[in-house]
């Protein structure tokens, strides 16, 4: 019997059972749900990072954006909220569109 441990999307269990398997589950309170979506987002991140076409990194990226929502949410924040910091802060410090890698900064001896 396969062990997982891990968040999963709120139908898998529904998913689960029309497969005709059966599955254990438990709710977690809202402690262990931040900590689990955390896990979750370094789980679809190395996912991301292994995805060989346009397709795959698309969808993972899905996957991480369906997660900033559970965040938020637990937040008590909107995702208007969060792209507004966005916002601010490539107004701020701009983007990445320029794709600029730093390599060092040279101290000043004065």
């Amino acid at each position: 019997m396969p062990i997982y441990n891990k968040l999963v999307r709120d139908r898998i269990p529904e998913i689960i059972e029309k497969s005709g398997q059966t599955c254990n589950t438990r709710l977690l309170d809202e402690d262990e749900y931040i900590i689990e979506i955390n896990k979750k987002m370094y789980e679809e991140m190395e996912e991301y990072e292994a995805a060989e076409t346009t397709d795959d990194a698309i969808e993972e990226l899905a996957d991480l954006l369906e997660l900033i929502h559970a965040a938020l949410s637990h937040y008590g924040a909107s995702f208007e909220d969060l792209e507004k910091v966005r916002v601010e802060k490539a107004e701020k410090r701009g983007g990445f569109d320029d794709q600029i890698y730093l390599m060092n900064v040279e101290e000043d001896d004065s």
